[in-house]
């Protein structure tokens, strides 16, 4: 359960973060509310998570993959540049994020 929830933590951050640069400045409110409701769905489905797993494991997953999906939709979707060094170090994250998830299975 402690997975599923920290999954559900991870989506629902980077959709918030996502409706942070659709709302534009906050001037367009339906993004600008969905901002504060995506957070409070992250942050509760992260302090469930918190109940069955490690925080320091936990908080390192769940910023490292949302870090790495926001990356990835600013390349697709707002068109952001893919530049070799932002590419080189999106999949060093993906490593350290993997690494951390083999860390907590495994111990």
């Amino acid at each position: 359960m402690g997975w599923f929830l920290l999954v559900l933590a991870i989506v629902m951050e980077v959709c918030g973060t996502t409706c942070m640069k659709l709302s534009q400045g906050f001037t367009n409110w339906v993004p600008s509310v969905l901002v504060f409701v995506f957070y409070g769905c992250s942050f509760t489905g992260f302090i469930y998570a918190l109940k069955t797993m490690e925080l320091s494991s936990l908080y390192a997953i769940w910023c490292g993959v949302g870090v790495a999906l926001v990356a990835i939709i600013g390349i697709l979707h707002f068109k952001e540049p893919a530049t070799a060094m932002k590419i080189a170090f999106l999949l060093v994250t993906i490593v350290g994020v993997a690494g951390l998830s083999y860390s907590m299975v495994h111990q």
